[in-house]
């Protein structure tokens, strides 16, 4: 499955690139996609699975947004003859900066999506972004006796709630990939993005321990831009 989902992600970031165009000059754009979820939890044998997520982003300029993302998606892991699902639910509200707010560029935003040479174009679209919001879980786990005294001589417990919400800290990076020619710039574009969630407690497994669990999260998505900048 990963070798089929990385083969995707090779193929539309190429065709991306053949019909590349600067990053989005409209104010505001909303995008959706899907991809697969990987766990960093106790039980570490990770198990690939589905996740989706929806997002609405404000362009403070081309190349900065603020943005609120929702996300549903499932974790998964075994070891020790236990195993846990967690169908969790997510929101956050993030940011992000792309590598052309650092970039020579006109003001005149339009002049320059038509001007600016593909590599230019290529390059200031990739982006780093952080943010902050919400987990909630919906644990499923089979625990082994054994594994379970074991956590316990070793400091642990077991969570006693299975569906808390908690804080979370999501960091990101990717790169958006437009395409299709305006007289306002772009207004459809690729997005292929990492997020990598790290949680303030342990409790993504149902197992609390001496660390506080993260996951990985590899997507592909659409995003379309909405009205004109003045």
């Amino acid at each position: 499955m990963r070798k089929k989902l990385l083969c995707t992600f090779v193929g539309l970031f190429f065709l991306g690139i053949l019909s590349v165009s600067a990053q989005f000059s409209r104010p505001i754009s909303v995008g959706a996609g899907a991809g697969t979820t990987f766990n960093l939890t106790d039980l570490g044998n990770i198990e690939s699975k589905f996740a989706f997520y929806g997002e609405l982003d404000y362009l403070i300029t081309p190349y900065m947004s603020v943005g609120l993302r929702g996300e549903k998606g499932t974790l998964s892991g075994d070891g020790y003859r236990s195993d846990f699902k967690n169908r969790y639910f997510a929101g956050n509200i993030n940011g992000k900066v792309r590598l052309g707010q650092f970039l020579e560029r006109s003001n005149n935003y339009s002049y320059y999506s038509l001007e600016a040479n593909t590599f230019s174009r290529v390059i200031s679209n990739f982006y780093v972004g952080a943010g902050a919001g919400l987990v909630k879980n919906r644990i499923v786990r089979n625990l082994d006796p054994q594994y379970v005294e074991n956590i316990v001589n070793l400091g642990g417990e077991l969570a006693e709630d299975l569906g808390e919400i908690h804080f979370v800290v999501p960091l990101n990076i990717g790169v958006d990939i437009p395409f299709g020619r305006t007289l306002y710039g772009p207004q459809w574009a690729i997005n292929v993005n990492y997020q990598h969630t790290l949680t303030t407690n342990d409790n993504l497994d149902g197992i609390v321990n001496k660390n506080n669990d993260q996951y990985g999260f590899v997507s592909v998505g659409v995003k379309y831009a909405l009205f004109n900048r003045k």
